[in-house]
């Protein structure tokens, strides 16, 4: 188990659940927090008093509950110091590592992004070690690092396989720490991601709630219980296998017909370049669809239909209360919305309720925000899940 950083001590089970239902959702009151857990107030009380020595928790002015529901003596409700550490996020694609500093709730309160000219990993470690010590001047309470990788990673601290790096069982994690001192979790960037959503963003308190990622490649994952469903298959690439038109095109990734033939960004270009001998960027394939250039209407009108198949088939089998679309892809949404909308529908049972598909535009810097999470997460409160 990681050892918690910043001086707090390592937390038992019932004082870290308290701790992650204030970060996330406080400032609670203890007989919120109470309710929320199960807990007795003289359990809670026991649970509380180590986590406020050690100033993780403090008692806050801004009271949560209404005073028409607030019951006896007022309470100073719990709250944790956002400001009181801060963590380093990074994202590493092909060619650029992005990066941010957040608070103890995952607010981003500074950006920086350098191009990757190398892959070999301990230039790359030299890079890492170069942007913390920028951030380390801005913030000098800058607690642990977090590291988003596209592959997978084992033990939250190697990246054991990277397609876009060209990396195998690379002990990333140690590399950095032995350059900046500072505790480092790495993770698959599409867990990350997750974490963060599920945590901060758009599948806060849900239950059941799924992200999807289009762009380089395909990402998929899945919270229940308000936890990320782990698996050996992350970072993977499970989309090459995905097929969502089985007289789809055939590309040099994925299946024919894959989800990753489809709606993958290169994928796309390279469908333009095969039928027109053009090279345009992604950007430009939207934007002549939307004009109505026919072979960028047909391949953009083929992506949306692929993307409307996948999500009709998460949300007949997951059953997710909302799926997250996200990644730098999301633009086909803006394009050909309607037609994933029609194809959703043809994919479900008429009666099935609504699907809630959300759309999130954003950058990369939302990636490193994830990788800060993961650092909160295990740096902090001493998570072990993976």
């Amino acid at each position: 188990m990681t050892t918690p950083v910043g001086g707090w001590p390592p937390l038992s089970p019932g004082e870290r659940a308290v701790a992650i239902e204030v970060l996330v959702h406080g400032p609670l009151s203890r007989s919120e927090i109470a309710r929320r857990l199960h807990l007795s107030a003289g359990s809670l009380t026991r649970l509380t008093k180590p986590l406020i020595e050690s100033g993780l928790l403090i008692e806050s002015a801004e009271d949560s509950v209404p005073p028409e529901v607030r019951q006896g003596r007022p309470s100073q409700p719990l709250a944790v110091v956002a400001e009181s550490r801060y963590f380093a996020g990074f994202k590493i694609t092909g060619d650029m590592v992005y990066g941010v500093v957040t608070t103890l709730r995952s607010d981003i309160v500074a950006r920086q992004d350098r191009p990757l000219t190398t892959h070999e990993p301990g230039q790359v470690a030299d890079l890492l070690r170069e942007m913390t010590q920028e951030f380390a001047r801005a913030f000098p309470r800058l607690a642990g690092i977090g590291i988003g990788v596209g592959g997978r990673a084992e033990k939250r601290a190697v990246v054991a396989e990277s397609a876009f790096l060209g990396w195998s069982d690379v002990p990333l994690a140690q590399l950095v720490e032995e350059r900046t001192g500072l505790p480092v979790v790495v993770e698959n960037d599409v867990a990350a991601l997750i974490e963060a959503e599920a945590w901060f963003g758009a599948g806060r308190g849900l239950d059941r709630f799924v992200v999807l990622t289009i762009g380089a490649g395909i990402g998929y994952g899945l919270v229940l219980g308000g936890r990320r469903v782990a698996s050996a298959e992350d970072g993977r690439g499970m989309g090459r296998h995905w097929p969502v038109n089985p007289q789809g095109p055939l590309t040099p990734d994925g299946d024919r017909g894959s989800a990753v033939s489809l709606l993958t960004i290169p994928s796309i270009r390279y469908q333009l370049r095969a039928a027109t001998g053009r090279d345009m960027s992604y950007e430009e394939i939207l934007a002549g669809a939307a004009a109505g250039d026919p072979m960028a209407s047909r391949v953009v009108d083929e992506a949306a239909r692929a993307l409307g198949t996948l999500v009709a088939q998460i949300a007949n089998f997951a059953m997710p209360q909302k799926i997250l679309l996200a990644g730098e892809g999301v633009g086909l949404v803006a394009v050909a919305g309607s037609l994933v909308e029609e194809t959703v529908l043809a994919g479900r049972h008429p009666q099935a309720d609504p699907v809630r598909l959300e759309t999130k535009v954003s950058d990369f810097h939302d990636w490193a925000r994830g990788a800060a999470v993961l650092a909160i997460q295990v740096l902090v409160l001493g998570s072990t899940e993976a």
